[in-house]
């Protein structure tokens, strides 16, 4: 780490050094440069104008000597020219030989009595130099310096930076691995520290009292150090907490993910299951019931679902309810209804076994009150009493038949004949039957919005629940009233009603209508010979076809019971149908 952040530093230092040579280099020499020449122009025009004044009272045979001093002490090259362009002296040439100057710009500055300057390259030595001519009697005298000098003396200025750019990168070089010592040092303590909290050691702490970026970040890291290990104590707690309470639980609970692995079990699924539940393995190793699955897969879909399983443990009977959790997993919980449905069994078995005993005693009891009855006339003091024993025994005759009716429905041991039936045939029925009822009580019966559809049904056992329903709306409908059957069509059912305008049921007691023995008005329920029972057969007829009951009530207004069944799609009425496309899907 220190190797890498040495490189990195000096690098930079390198880079910086770099520009910052290239840019002095380029401003510094040219200022100098240009310094350079101004001074140089400057000295010249002093030193021709000196010059002028000495050639002035100088006579003509003289002024080579002249010229040849001035250049001497200017450190420059001295021409004398006259009025007419002719070289008359030259220190770096003879005069005779060169070209006339009448055309040179500085000296067409001179004549017009001006110090004139200009830069180019000599015809004669082919050397560039700055010349200054100044007006004299008579002519011009011009000095001329060599730029060479001026470019070599500027040339001295990269070497000069170079020197210090390396000086420079020396000093940076210690500096930076001074810098990067002391920094590696600082961030291995914080990657140390680092390395114990990704290891779980959340005690680890970091102290550097420094104000820079780098004490700022380990402080920072210290603080998330500190809220992880408060975070995690909390977690760690309520996780204790969590699995004490479901290993507590006598329910069995399994968490799987969306692939229906096992992501936890609590200790009752364990027993359950005789400890072989691993995590991570999957669901279907330790349960295959297909209801089971289909619960866990509308889980993992986000909906909430309850069914009833018998394929998770031998003899063992659970309700399952499972419910979604974040991150497309689901929780499933297992209760145990063994116990309860051995004793609903038992208990429907009980029902079943003392109606069916019940039913000989109670039909000879009717059948000598009946007896007696025609035995004694009208006038006869026993009558009454006869009466009294035909009734009662009559009423739970009744009641006999019905609780064996439910006993038969809710064991399943009334097996449905579900055929397509038409929704129409069904209320055809139902009035045909029941009209004649309706007509000695004085209410008329009718049907109203029959759905066209087919639904799945067993006929008799649909016949069952439109009898106890009419009946029930004919016995609360008032004289001369109205009891009105009807179906309506819905998304893959039909719902069918019966509908009375009698006095209506008060809203307290619409959740327990069809429960077994619950009256409304208990009273007027036994003189009608009412059971009780009428109701619960409805419902669990209905719930043997895959449909649901439900009522409407209101006081004074009539009461509508509903019961759904499931219609027949085109395919089940029409099998060849279904054959045919799949032999099309195939293709």
């Amino acid at each position: 780490m220190k190797g890498r952040i040495f490189f990195k530093l000096f690098a930079a230092a390198l880079l910086i050094v770099i520009a910052v040579t290239a840019i002095l280099d380029l401003a510094i020499r040219r200022a100098w440069e240009s310094s350079l020449r101004e001074q140089v122009a400057l000295s010249l025009i002093q030193k021709a104008q000196m010059f002028a004044q000495r050639a002035v009272s100088t006579h003509t045979p003289q002024l080579p000597a002249i010229a040849a001093q001035v250049a001497e002490a200017a450190n420059a090259r001295a021409t004398i020219i006259d009025q007419n362009g002719t070289v008359l002296a030259d220190t770096e040439a003879n005069p005779e030989e060169m070209e006339n100057h009448s055309t040179r710009p500085e000296f067409h500055a001179a004549l017009n009595g001006h110090v004139g300057s200009n830069t180019r390259r000599s015809h004669t030595l082919g050397i560039e130099f700055l010349y200054v001519a100044a007006p004299i009697e008579g002519g011009a005298v011009r000095l001329a310096y060599p730029l060479a000098e001026i470019a070599q003396t500027t040339a001295e200025v990269p070497r000069v930076l170079a020197k210090a750019s390396g000086i420079t990168l020396l000093l940076a070089a210690i500096l930076a691995g001074l810098a990067a010592h002391l920094i590696a040092r600082r961030l291995q303590r914080i990657m140390t520290f680092a390395e114990r909290v990704a290891a779980g050691d959340l005690s680890a702490r970091m102290d550097d009292r420094s104000t820079d970026e780098i004490a700022q970040v380990a402080t920072a890291l210290d603080r998330t150090a500190r809220t992880l290990e408060t975070s995690f104590a909390e977690l760690h707690r309520s996780r204790g907490e969590l699995e004490a309470l479901l290993n507590s639980m006598q329910d069995a609970v399994i968490a799987v993910n969306a692939e229906r692995e096992v992501l936890w079990v609590n200790g009752a699924m364990q027993r359950l299951l005789s400890g072989r539940v691993r995590i991570g393995s999957a669901l279907l190793d330790y349960a295959r019931d297909p209801d089971l699955l289909a619960v866990t897969d509308a889980a993992l879909k986000g909906e909430s679902a309850t069914t009833k399983v018998y394929g998770v443990s031998p003899g063992k009977v659970f309700q399952v309810s499972a419910a979604p959790m974040p991150k497309h997993s689901a929780v499933l919980v297992l209760h145990d209804l063994t116990d309860n449905e051995r004793l609903e069994k038992t208990r429907r078995d009980f029902i079943a076994n003392v109606s069916h005993e019940l039913r000989t005693p109670l039909t000879s009891v009717q059948g000598y009150a009946e007896t007696l009855l025609d035995a004694n006339g009208p006038g006869s003091s026993n009558r009454e009493f006869l009466e009294i024993i035909r009734r009662n025994a009559s009423r739970m005759s009744r009641l006999t038949e019905d609780l064996l009716t439910l006993a038969r429905v809710e064991s399943g041991e009334q097996k449905l004949a579900l055929t397509p039936v038409k929704v129409s045939d069904l209320i055809r029925d139902a009035c045909s039957v029941l009209s004649g009822i309706a007509r000695e009580r004085g209410v008329a019966l009718a049907a109203e919005r029959v759905a066209d559809a087919e639904v799945s049904a067993d006929r008799d056992a649909i016949q069952q629940v439109f009898n106890n329903l009419v009946e029930n709306a004919i016995k609360y409908a008032a004289e001369g009233g109205r009891v009105l059957l009807g179906a309506s069509a819905m998304q893959h059912q039909v719902e069918f009603y019966v509908r009375d305008f009698g006095q209506g049921i008060s809203s307290e007691h619409l959740p327990r209508l069809f429960e077994r023995f619950y009256r409304v008005d208990k009273a007027r329920s036994r003189e009608s010979g009412g059971t009780g029972l009428g109701l619960a057969i409805v419902k669990h007829i209905v719930l043997k076809h895959g449909g649901n009951v439900r009522v409407e009530s209101q006081l004074g207004s009539g009461s509508t019971f509903f019961f759904s069944l499931p219609v027949i799609s085109e395919f089940q009425a029409n099998p060849s149908l279904e054959l045919e496309r799949a032999s099309h899907v195939s293709q």
